[in-house]
């Protein structure tokens, strides 16, 4: 059974960059694909990134290609997500998933672990 815990969001302006992390444990954490998602009020959970447990494997919607940065540390059972000239739209609660696999998927329902979320708020 693998726990995710995520950090790292809060309150920023426009153009502003924060840093996510998911630190995950009871589990072989270099042994998952990990994603990160989000959902705003209303919407349903959307794919944001995703990375292979050997970094081969990396993808980004498009909505933040060239602003956000999947990364991971296996060394510290830890996955990243870097965001950069943050956008309102932004606005939503980021969660971090885990699933046994070959690939990045895009579907939530592929992953078999999560963590509880963290909300992230971009004013203008």
């Amino acid at each position: 059974q693998v726990q995710l815990v995520e950090s790292g969001g809060g309150l920023v302006q426009a153009g502003g960059s924060l840093r996510l992390s998911c630190a995950a444990s009871g589990g072989t954490f270099s042994t998952y694909i990990m994603g990160w998602f989000r959902q705003a009020p209303g919407k349903e959970r959307e794919f944001v990134a995703g990375i292979s447990w050997s970094h081969d494997n990396i993808y980004h919607a498009d909505s933040v290609k060239g602003r956000f940065t999947i990364s991971r540390d296996n060394a510290k059972n830890t996955a990243y997500l870097q965001m950069n000239n943050l956008k309102p739209e932004d606005t939503a609660v980021y969660y971090c998933g885990a699933r046994a696999g070959l690939g990045v998927t895009l579907r939530p329902n592929d992953y078999d672990y999560w963590g509880q979320g963290t909300q992230v708020t971009v004013s203008t």
